[in-house]
């Protein structure tokens, strides 16, 4: 199969995946986020509410600062502070979107698999 089945194959599973599991829609600026703050907190480099709101390649600071309470409304993420500085929030995700990714990549490793 050529990659660009694969990926196509795999983008039909996902969307299937997502119409079953209850996973709240998502615009593309709040998916994209979303993806930047699992990345980060995967790499254990969770971004801060700062960092997040500088993401200039996916959105305005104030768009970003409302698709993150958008995410924290849903459930998807949530702040936290570390030790005691408590100017600085982190975003993180909650375990409802660690389980969404993980339903994800199940489905990526079933579009791998040869028919």
């Amino acid at each position: 199969m050529k990659a660009h089945q694969v990926y196509l194959r795999f983008l039909n599973v996902l969307r299937a995946m997502e119409a079953d599991s209850g996973m709240p829609e998502m615009d593309l600026e709040c998916r994209r986020l979303l993806e930047e703050v699992a990345v980060g907190q995967l790499n254990d480099q969770a971004l801060t509410v700062t960092e997040a709101m500088a993401l200039s390649t996916i959105a305005s600071p104030a768009t970003l600062h409302r698709k993150l309470d958008t995410l924290m409304g849903l459930g998807l993420i949530e702040h936290h502070f570390e030790g005691d500085n408590r100017r600085t929030k982190y975003v993180v995700c909650t375990d409802k979107t660690m389980k969404y990714f993980e339903r994800a990549g199940r489905a990526m490793q079933r579009t791998l698999k040869p028919t």
